[in-house]
């Protein structure tokens, strides 16, 4: 997954500026943290705002900007800058790289010439051993259909995460007439994610997680809108704003998904690295992750991010077999939730996570094996050791062993 760049632009040619400014945010690859018109306020954004790169137009004032690049790679030598001319003149090209700029770009800027100079400056930044720290894992939590745990899923391997102190955690509620990721964690949020839609072209990072709820875990909750009418303003473009955002500020965002999996949440299923895909072990559940995954494997490269929880594992009335669903969907299993419903009813009722309501019980315990296995990708076999099926059957033939009267294996 690509780090996100985290960008200050400093031109006081408004006309380039907006331009510029336009091409960043059409990029998925970058945030644009601030942008000023002052080369002498400059110095003092990128001391408040600490941006990956620095990106400065000489054409206004060429003396002032280079003795801009001399201080800035002095006082802050860990921001890459990157300088822009409408003139190719080579001793003017030698002396902001003397001065300390990264890269030199000729404007008009070609989108294409930007992405790459872009990319080289991550590459340099992130290709080392600190690449894996500044990545953010996306991790959709999908259900196979309501009421099988996907928000008590989200909200406690959210939780675990964040309590490692290398990482930061957010959760985004996305189900957004029903959500109630709030209530698990009693939490009684300023802001939604409706106030962060419409106000997403003054947000930086420093605002963004003042509008976000942090709960006393250390995960922070972006919640689903108050009023149903304020879902009109979440749109596809919108949406991929605040998650490119999110992913500029938190090592993980978990996304809980609505069981209608509209366009919102292919948005954050194709964005995902991760899809965990919550379900029980009995009939309508089953044939819903095979309907599923049959429409997963449209595209490309998705169904193979996407690994199967079963929660509630060990509830005896009515469930299937975990041999018997093995076969049927022609995939491993994950991670199995254990039956704990007092527990998982007095963490609801409380408003209390698992960590801190039931730190020892076997369901806490089964959260911290699945966030390890999320962040240890080499951790070992899945949770059950029966082997897969034989015959891996076509999606079809799948399919079909869930509708009455088919053939049992």
């Amino acid at each position: 997954m690509s780090n996100v760049l985290r960008l200050a632009l400093v031109d006081p040619n408004d006309s380039s500026r907006e331009t510029l400014k336009a091409m960043l945010l059409g990029m998925d690859t970058v945030w644009l943290e601030a942008d000023c018109s002052r080369y002498e306020f400059f110095p003092d954004i990128v001391d408040q705002t600490t941006p990956d790169v620095g990106v400065i137009s000489l054409d206004t004032d060429s003396t002032a900007a280079i003795k801009l690049i001399e201080r800035i790679t002095r006082e802050t030598p860990d921001t890459a800058l990157l300088a822009t001319s409408a003139v190719s003149d080579g001793q003017l090209i030698l002396q902001a790289i003397r001065a300390g700029a990264r890269e030199f770009l000729t404007l008009p800027l070609v989108e294409e010439e930007l992405s790459s100079a872009l990319g080289r400056i991550s590459q340099t930044k992130f290709g080392g051993g600190d690449a894996r720290s500044r990545s953010c894992e996306v991790i959709a939590i999908a259900g196979a259909t309501g009421g099988v745990g996907t928000t008590s899923t989200a909200v406690n391997l959210g939780c675990v995460l964040a309590e490692e102190s290398r990482n930061s955690v957010a959760l985004l509620d996305l189900d957004l007439a029903l959500g109630d990721a709030d209530v698990f964690l009693d939490a009684i949020p300023d802001y939604t994610l409706a106030d962060v839609v419409q106000n997403i072209g003054r947000l930086d990072i420093q605002l963004l997680k003042k509008s976000l709820t942090k709960h006393s875990s250390g995960l922070y909750l972006l919640p689903r809108p108050v009023e149903l009418h304020d879902l009109e303003a979440i749109d596809a473009e919108s949406l991929r704003k605040v998650i490119g955002l999110l992913k500029a500020s938190f090592t993980h965002l978990i996304v809980d998904l609505s069981k209608t999996y509209n366009a919102l949440d292919m948005i954050a299923i194709e964005t995902a690295s991760k899809v965990l895909l919550v379900t029980q072990l009995d009939l309508p559940c089953l044939r819903n992750v095979v309907r599923l995954m049959m429409s997963f494997d449209e595209t490309e490269g998705l169904a193979d991010r996407v690994e199967i929880i079963v929660n509630r594992a060990g509830l005896d009335a009515g469930q299937i077999s975990l041999k018997k669903a093995k076969e049927t969907l022609g995939r491993e299993i994950f991670a199995l939730l254990p039956n704990d419903y007092r527990t998982m009813v007095e963490v609801r009722n409380n408003g209390v996570p698992l960590i801190t309501q039931a730190p020892k019980a076997a369901l806490t315990q089964a959260f911290r094996d699945v966030a390890h296995r999320l962040t240890h990708q080499d951790a070992g076999p899945t949770p059950d050791e029966e082997g897969g099926p034989e015959g891996h059957a076509g999606n079809e033939s799948r399919w079909k062993r869930f509708w009455p009267g088919a053939a049992k294996a």
